[in-house]
C-alpha cells in the first residue's frame, strides 16, 4: 500500500478483490495519524471502533460484491453526528455530548461500508477559516495545521478533515460549508472537494450556522473520489469525465483582486493549459456581485446563527443552552462574534457602530439574496456557461497563529468563495499547482448553475486529468 498515492476509489477496488485488507489499511490509517498528531487533525481518534469494523469488513468481505465504500477509512468534522463519539463541534461545552446516532450523511457513508477513524478538528462552532483553535490540539502548538507546511494555517472551518486528508493519512472525509469551509481547507491542503447545491444533502444532525447557507461536503483526494461520496450520499449513477473541448468557462476579473504571485501565476498557467486543451475561456463580468453578496452574507449568517443553534442544543440532547456554550467558547474570534454579535442579534456597522440584525436579514431574504441568484443565472444563460472559475482562495496558506484569525483574514479568505454560497449554488474545489516560491498548494474553484452539481464533478473529474495530483508532502 502506498499511502501517498492512494486514492478512495483504488482502495475500494482493492478491498474489494481482495488485494489489501480492511486491517491493514485501517491500521496504516490510525498509525499515520498518530504520527502527524503535530497537525492537531484529530479531536477524537476512535482506534478500538476503526479495528472492529475493519476487521468486521474483512471476516464478511464477498469477493466483487462489495458496497461503495467498504472497508475504506475516512473521517468525519466534528460538528457532524457519529453515534456513540463525541460531537463537539470544537467547542468546550459540546466536548462531553455523545449523540446516539449518526447524522443522515454519516449513516450513508457507514452504509456504504466506510470505517469511521475519528472526528476531526475544527474551527470553533465553524466560524472560521483559519482553524485556529487552541481548545483541542494533540501536538504541541495550538491551531490545525497545513499538511504541507505545519507552521501555517490548514483553512477552515472543516481544518482537521482538510489537513488529514491533504496528509495522506485518509483519502475521504466529510466537512461542512458556510461560506467556503469545505473549499478553504482543501484548497490550502491540496485536496478536493464539492460545495453542493443547498439541499441537495441533509442537514439533520450537524451543528449549524445558517440553515439558509450550511451544507455537508465531500472532501477527498481527487476529483474522482468526491464524485464516489456524493453518489453514496445523494444517489445516482457512476460520473463520467466531461469533454473538455465542449466546455465553456467564464471569468470575471473581479475575482482576481488580492492575489499573492503564487496564486496569480498558478491560475493563469491553468487556464492557459485549458485553453490549449479546447476549452472556450469567456471573459464575463458581473456587477455588484461583491456588493449583493455582503448584503447577504454576515446578515443571514448572523441572524439564523441564534434560532439554529438553539433549535440543535435542544433537539440533540446535548442539554446544553445557547448562554452556555457561548460562555464556554475558547478562540477570541468566536467568542466576540457570540456575544457581540449572535446572541444580542446585532450586525457590525460604519464607524464601530452596531445596527439590528432583522431589517437586514429581511432585506436580503426578500430583496438582496434573490438578485444575486438571478445575477448567477442570467450570467449563466447568456454567455452559455458550464462553470465559472476563479482563485478558491486569493493566497497561499499563512503562518498559524491567533492573528491568522483576525476579521482581515476572513474576509480575505472568503472572497471568492462566499458568493457562491450566498446565492446556494454548487461549487468544486482543484487542486492545481505547488506555488513556486511557497511549495505551497494553489487551488481553482468552478462555480456551476444551481443543481449542477453531477455536471460540475463531471468537469472537475476532466480537469483532474489534465492538472495531475499534487505531490504529496515531504515527509
Amino acid at each position: 500500500m502506498d499511502l501517498d498515492q492512494l486514492t478512495a476509489t483504488q482502495a475500494a477496488a482493492d478491498l474489494c478483490a481482495g488485494k489489501i485488507t480492511s486491517k491493514a489499511l485501517t491500521s496504516a490509517a490510525l498509525a499515520r495519524a498518530k504520527a502527524k498528531a503535530e497537525l492537531n487533525a484529530f479531536i477524537t481518534l476512535d482506534e478500538a471502533g476503526a479495528m472492529k469494523a475493519a476487521e468486521s469488513f474483512d471476516a464478511g468481505r464477498k469477493k466483487g460484491s462489495c458496497k461503495p465504500l467498504a472497508g475504506v477509512p475516512v473521517v468525519i468534522k466534528d460538528n457532524i453526528e457519529v453515534a456513540g463519539l463525541p460531537a463537539s463541534a470544537g467547542t468546550p461545552a459540546l466536548k462531553g455530548f455523545v449523540p446516539k446516532k449518526d447524522a443522515p450523511v454519516a449513516a450513508k457513508l457507514r452504509a456504504a461500508g466506510a470505517i469511521i477513524i475519528g472526528k476531526t478538528n475544527m474551527h470553533e462552532l465553524a466560524f472560521g477559516i483559519s482553524g485556529y483553535n487552541a481548545a483541542f490540539k494533540t501536538g504541541t502548538e495550538s491551531g490545525v495545521r497545513n499538511a504541507y507546511d505545519a507552521t501555517k494555517i490548514a483553512g477552515g472551518s472543516s481544518s482537521g478533515t482538510g489537513a488529514a486528508v491533504g496528509a495522506r493519512i485518509v483519502t475521504a472525509g466529510l466537512g461542512t460549508d458556510t461560506g467556503g469551509s469545505v473549499r478553504v481547507p482543501c484548497a490550502l491542503n491540496g485536496c478536493a472537494a464539492l460545495r453542493p447545491t443547498v439541499g441537495r444533502y441533509s442537514q439533520q444532525g450537524i451543528a449549524p450556522i445558517s440553515h439558509t447557507r450550511d451544507t455537508a461536503g465531500p472532501m477527498a483526494s481527487t476529483m474522482a473520489d468526491v464524485a464516489a461520496l456524493d453518489r453514496v450520499i445523494a444517489g445516482g449513477g457512476a460520473i463520467a469525465p466531461a469533454d473538455l473541448k465542449q466546455l465553456r468557462i467564464g471569468v470575471d476579473k473581479s475575482m482576481l483582486a488580492n492575489l499573492d504571485g503564487d496564486t496569480e501565476a498558478a491560475f493563469k498557467a491553468a487556464l492557459e493549459k485549458l485553453k490549449a486543451s479546447g476549452v472556450t475561456i469567456v471573459d464575463i463580468e458581473m456587477p455588484k456581485l461583491a456588493e449583493l453578496s455582503g448584503q447577504v452574507g454576515f446578515p443571514l449568517a448572523l441572524y439564523e446563527a441564534y434560532d439554529d443553534m438553539v433549535a440543535y442544543l435542544k433537539n440533540s440532547g446535548s442539554r446544553v443552552s445557547i448562554e452556555n456554550l457561548a460562555k464556554e467558547i475558547a478562540s477570541p474570534d468566536v467568542k466576540g462574534t457570540y456575544e457581540g454579535r449572535v446572541i444580542p442579534r446585532k450586525l457590525p456597522g460604519p464607524n464601530n457602530t452596531v445596527s439590528e440584525a432583522k431589517p437586514a436579514y429581511d432585506a436580503a431574504m426578500k430583496t438582496a439574496r434573490p438578485a444575486l441568484q438571478a445575477l448567477y443565472r442570467d450570467t449563466f444563460a447568456k454567455n452559455k456557461l458550464d462553470a465559472i472559475a476563479f482563485p478558491t482562495v486569493p493566497k497561499v496558506a499563512i503562518a498559524s497563529n491567533a492573528d491568522a484569525s483576525s476579521l482581515a483574514n476572513f474576509l480575505l479568505f472568503i472572497q471568492n468563495t462566499d458568493p457562491g454560497s450566498n446565492a446556494g449554488v454548487p461549487g468544486i474545489q482543484l487542486p492545481i499547482a505547488l506555488g513556486a516560491s511557497s511549495k505551497l498548494p494553489v487551488g481553482l474553484e468552478l462555480d456551476g448553475p444551481t443543481g449542477s452539481d453531477r455536471r460540475l464533478l463531471a468537469v472537475g473529474m476532466a480537469m483532474e486529468k489534465l492538472f495531475g495530483r499534487l505531490p504529496p508532502p515531504s515527509r
